[in-house]
């Protein structure tokens, strides 16, 4: 994923992840240089690992910290599952995260490019 830092430079970092209705959602301690820069500027932009395809989302970021956001149960559900070594006990608590939900997203698969780019724009919500 890519950032902006305060001094108008990118920074570009890998991420783990979960999709959930909609939303690329990801979290990340406040003392990296990648959520700094969220917390001043929330504009994002996150490109999907993948061999064959290139599939990149644009938008801004949320940052999540109350329980009771309609993201948090099913993000912390998905977070358990897909990442099963970072849980103990049944129960996945509450932890602060980010939230994409894209304007744009970019695709095309690396046999077919450039033909097949295609570019999607979302309602923001």
């Amino acid at each position: 994923m890519t950032t902006v830092g305060p001094n108008a430079r990118p920074h570009v970092r890998p991420v783990d992840g979960v999709w959930v209705d909609g939303a690329l959602c990801f979290g990340g301690s406040p003392e990296t240089r990648w959520v700094r820069n969220l917390m001043i500027n929330p504009s994002i932009s996150a490109h999907l690992s993948s061999e064959a395809e290139a599939i990149i989302l644009e938008g801004t970021a949320e940052y999540v910290t109350e329980p009771s956001h309609s993201l948090a149960a099913p993000s912390a559900a998905a977070s358990k599952e897909k990442y099963p070594q970072h849980f103990s006990g049944n129960a996945a608590p509450f932890r602060p995260f980010w939230a994409l939900r894209p304007t744009t997203a970019l695709a095309w698969t690396l046999e077919g490019f450039p033909r097949g780019a295609t570019r999607w724009r979302f309602p923001t919500r």
